[in-house]
């Protein structure tokens, strides 16, 4: 596996494929066994990988337990990323929800204990609360930084607008930098490319991408068994076969798979894989295996070379609308410029 400082504003040195442990437990009902974990663990550190991502909702409090206990004999050789916003128990309710300072410190101290360690390498507020100022989210984080409880700082599921005027408030004011941003994304789910991702690159956060495999989706293994999170979690961030894109996405990916002799888990995440080769700065698609076959079954996309011609085929497939403004500026490019040529970059790369 291959490593990257986490954006242009850090040392922090991460593999190319992060692990996720929101399948760690059993407490949703649905999950991996200790041992189906540590497996699922074994096998990701085996090839190389550093860049651990957990949550104190996942499988209420108890993968960050489980993680706990797997890093525990070389702490200091991962990069331990944890969240914090909807609470380590269930109905927390309003006093231990949400963005506020009050909810960052408490739970902070919580996912401590729970993953039995001193410091998180990696805090994400996990979702916006659309209440919390952004202000108070980053003043907070400066102070959970200079006490030594977390080292770096990132944004989980919030809109671009805020994550820009939280990187220039923390900017402004001399807290600590936000590092990163975390965000859905895959060849059924582009809309980052709208706004997220070109600010990530323009202003040097690195991006953790989570779902790469549209809940299973790019798999194929939905066209033949419900099996899976279709199921065992009621279908929650589970991409289906609502479209034509969506069957023009996955029909792609098969012919593909076929094509190299490879699973098609594989070619999906090795087309994201090329597209972080392309950015300025690092995107790092984040592994969410529940078990050691389905883990396997990705991880061979690091050996993947795919031909420009089926990028260009995995492109198209899964091409997304851009919307305003962005149509309306590629359409106007031709009387900003005087017809002299094209000026504005496309609208998925970085601005300088």
């Amino acid at each position: 596996m291959q490593y990257s400082t986490f954006g242009r504003r850090t040392g922090l040195r991460v593999s190319q494929l992060a692990l996720g442990t929101g399948n760690f437990g059993t407490g949703w009902g649905y999950g991996s066994e200790r041992a189906e974990a540590k497996a699922v663990f074994d096998g990701y550190v085996a090839a190389g990988g550093n860049f651990i991502d957990t949550a104190d909702t996942y499988q209420v409090g108890q993968s960050e337990q489980l993680v706990g206990d797997f890093i525990a004999a070389e702490r200091d050789h991962f990069v331990l990323a944890s969240k914090y916003t909807l609470g380590g128990a269930p109905n927390g309710g309003l006093s231990r929800t949400g963005n506020s300072r009050k909810n960052m410190i408490q739970s902070v101290e919580a996912s401590l204990k729970r993953l039995k360690t001193d410091r998180i390498d990696l805090y994400w507020a996990h979702f916006s609360d659309g209440v919390t100022p952004i202000d108070e989210i980053v003043r907070a984080f400066d102070d959970l930084v200079r006490s030594g409880k977390i080292l770096y700082a990132g944004l989980s599921n919030f809109p671009a607008w805020r994550i820009a005027r939280a990187d220039l408030l923390a900017e402004l004011r001399g807290w600590a930098p936000l590092i990163a941003i975390q965000t859905e994304y895959s060849l059924v789910e582009r809309s980052a490319d709208r706004e997220l991702l070109p600010m990530a690159e323009a202003l040097g956060l690195g991006a953790a991408l989570w779902s790469p495999l549209g809940g299973g989706l790019l798999t194929g293994k939905y066209r033949d068994s419900k099996e899976g999170r279709l199921t065992g979690l009621g279908g929650v961030l589970v991409h289906t076969e609502k479209s034509a894109r969506e069957t023009a996405i996955l029909d792609a990916v098969l012919a593909i798979a076929a094509e190299l002799d490879a699973a098609p888990g594989e070619i999906a995440i090795a087309w994201l894989l090329a597209r972080a080769a392309r950015s300025s700065t690092a995107l790092v698609p984040i592994l969410g295996s529940r078990t050691r076959s389905q883990l396997d079954a990705t991880l061979g996309a690091l050996a993947l070379s795919l031909t420009p011609e089926q990028l260009q085929r995995l492109d198209t497939a899964s091409a997304i609308a851009l919307g305003a403004p962005f149509e309306a500026i590629a359409n106007s490019t031709g009387n900003i410029t005087g017809g002299q040529g094209t000026l504005l970059r496309a609208p998925f790369l970085p601005v300088a």
